[in-house]
């Protein structure tokens, strides 16, 4: 069911679109406004999934209408209705953010049509912003610690740049959520964020990973597939566990970045990228440099801007605050509504947490899971 307005100064005209779209879908809730100031009042009171609107009215013209809606609703679409119609007044409100424009007397079918796509995109816009809120929850950095200060400091100096960064840090800090930041508050937010884990890929297929094959170039290539360099064209790659890959691997990135082009497995074609490379490691690079594990020269090209995430056992100040926001998102996954008592909250924080932030958020789930109290307490005092 969507709740529709219309807005139109002839009743006539105001009873067609109705029975269109009773018609069309029965359920729908119609509202209507013989002229654009009773509109504005309507969409001031209500939230609509679509507005159909006349432009020549008294009081407040159509376009006067489609500004409003424009400046405080506007992932609400409006479709424009006018029997005057010409191709200016069409791209003028084209312009100015409407959905469509359909002249009067309007053609039955493009308006059906028009009217199920328009509610369609709002329906799609909603479900976007849903999940955009539940991504940028899960890459949210919470804390104030000073430490964690300064990450985000480097992270707002960093990500409109383009710049290669490699992110170092002990297993479960949060280098995934830095790297997610650098790509969100980048000028290539818009483009695809891909990602490898290159300590789960088996040295044979890192190549075929990296940079695509082409079909019969080995045994299982039964098809062309593309490589994350190639998806991640116009975005940015994220390369976590640098420090595992293969030497003969490393050979290859490294070509990659010094030509900007990549060439798939099985072909002689080159094909050009343009991807910004985030890394992340767990290990000490210069050491694995010392042991003849890593690249020299590699490394160099990857640690332009090198972000160290501290581990949980030096922002311990950030615990209540992780654990708080744990909770609240258990809570919104209808797990129901449950605290930890001050006691347990002192005895989480002095715990020793060699897994950091991701053994953190395991013991909070596990406890609110299994305990049986609204308020927990006691359960936490094994981990102090």
């Amino acid at each position: 069911m969507a709740r529709i307005l219309i807005v139109e100064d002839e009743k006539a005209i105001r009873n067609v679109l109705k029975n269109i779209l009773v018609n069309e879908d029965n359920s729908h809730e119609i509202f209507e406004a013989e002229d654009g100031e009773i509109g504005l009042s309507q969409l001031n009171d209500h939230t609509f999934d679509l507005v159909l609107c006349d432009i020549k009215m008294p009081k407040k013209d159509g376009i006067e209408v489609l500004e409003f809606i424009m400046e405080n609703y506007g992932d609400t679409p409006t479709v424009m209705i006018s029997g005057h119609g010409d191709i200016d007044t069409a791209v003028a409100c084209i312009r100015k953010g409407a959905y469509d424009y359909i002249a009067k007397p309007p053609d039955l079918n493009r308006l059906v049509t028009t009217i199920r796509q328009a509610i369609d995109r709002k329906v799609l816009l909603q479900e976007n912003k849903r999940l955009r809120k539940k991504v940028d929850s899960k890459f949210a950095m919470i804390g104030t610690s000073r430490s964690l200060e300064i990450v985000r400091n480097m992270i707002k100096k960093v990500a409109p740049t383009d710049a290669r960064v490699l992110i170092s840090g002990p297993n479960g800090s949060g280098k995934e959520i830095v790297a997610n930041q650098l790509h969100q508050l980048s000028a290539r937010s818009k483009q695809s964020f891909v990602e490898v884990n290159c300590a789960a890929i088996p040295s044979e297929l890192i190549e075929s990973e990296l940079f695509g094959h082409i079909k019969g170039s080995f045994t299982s290539a039964i098809k062309d597939r593309k490589g994350k360099f190639e998806l991640a064209h116009g975005g940015t790659l994220f390369l976590d566990e640098i420090g595992d890959m293969s030497l003969s691997a490393q050979a290859k990135v490294l070509r990659a970045l010094q030509e900007n082009q990549i060439t798939p497995v099985g072909s002689g074609k080159s094909i050009a990228v343009n991807v910004r490379i985030i890394a992340a490691t767990n290990k000490n690079i210069k050491e694995e440099i010392n042991s003849g594990r890593f690249r020299e020269d590699l490394y160099h090209r990857l640690s332009v801007i090198v972000i160290d995430v501290p581990s949980l056992n030096k922002r311990r100040q950030d615990i209540p605050d992780l654990i708080d926001h744990f909770l609240k998102s258990l809570t919104n996954q209808g797990f129901g509504k449950k605290t930890f008592s001050k006691e347990a909250i002192d005895h989480l924080t002095s715990a020793n947490w060699t897994g950091n932030v991701r053994e953190l958020r395991n013991v909070v789930e596990r406890l609110h899971i299994l305990g049986s109290n609204p308020v927990l307490a006691e359960e936490a005092s094994k981990y102090s």
